[in-house]
């Protein structure tokens, strides 16, 4: 995947993935969550990448951001 979609993609399913975790972030901070989780999900689900295009990519950067947000949840808990 180019580095640019990675980032496009990533941002926006950052930015779904707060809302859906009901977190209270700003838009880099989504945004960089999400480009995390991206590039997680990436490395997670390869194979998925390459037979679902663009819709699977966005689906592996949606989980792959909501289980960052998951862990990063699990840590501000324990504060």
């Amino acid at each position: 995947m180019p580095l640019v979609l990675l980032i496009v993609v990533g941002a926006l399913a950052g930015v779904v993935a707060t809302r859906l975790m009901r977190m209270n972030t700003d838009l880099p901070t989504a945004m960089v969550i999400g480009v995390l989780g991206a590039v997680i999900g990436g490395l997670g689900f390869r194979f998925l990448m390459t037979s679902a295009g663009w819709i699977g990519a966005f689906v592996i950067a949606l989980l792959g951001s909501l289980a960052l947000l998951w862990i990063w949840q699990k840590y501000q808990g324990r504060r």
